[in-house]
């Protein structure tokens, strides 16, 4: 591998090639513009001084993704650590995401207010899902990595992951039925 010989541009190439699926994990995780690019930026400084310990036992992708998990988790953790995060204080700009958000039919109102109000629910019940947990169901449902990518990246069991995925998602589904109940 070129870029832990030193290559500059070899690791630029790695950065252009992962980015933009290592910024949706964070992304995701925060669910704050500003400190998931932060942090995208401490993940390739961490990754890049760490070159010389990766061994290529696994994929460069799963080696870096590992490296962007632990630097989230951490910062999660000192985040929490200041301030309990306030729903109200999500990034205004995960409600808007076009990735997110079925703009198609802009002149329905009716049909984008609805699907806004899902989407500000489901973030919400996302946000209070613990970390491991809100973690697979980034990886699993908005990254899509299989259960054994995510096993590896995480160092833990398929076992695991499919019993924290599977929590998680009864998390999701349960806060959404509720919402659902109070609407009508």
């Amino acid at each position: 591998m070129r870029a832990r010989e030193g290559d500059t541009s070899a690791f630029d190439a790695l950065i252009l090639k992962y980015g933009d699926k290592l910024y949706g994990l964070v992304y995701n995780m925060t669910s704050h513009k500003e400190d998931a690019h932060d942090l995208l930026q401490e993940i390739f400084v961490r990754a890049y001084q760490s070159l010389g310990s990766f061994r290529g036992n696994s994929t460069f992708y799963t080696w870096i993704y590992r490296i962007a998990v632990n630097q989230t988790l951490n910062f999660l953790k000192k985040r929490n650590r200041r301030t309990d995060l306030s729903l109200n204080d999500l990034d205004s700009s995960v409600q808007q995401d076009p990735a997110l958000i079925d703009t198609t039919q802009e002149d329905d109102r009716e049909r984008q207010t609805q699907l806004n109000e899902l989407q500000t629910k489901l973030n919400e019940a996302l946000m209070k899902l613990s970390h491991p947990h809100r973690m697979v169901v980034t990886m699993f449902d908005i990254q899509g990595m299989s259960h054994a990518e995510i096993a590896k990246v995480l160092k833990a069991s398929e076992g695991t992951i499919r019993s924290r995925l599977h929590y998680a998602h009864l998390h999701l589904q349960s806060a959404l039925q509720e919402s659902w109940k109070e609407r009508f």
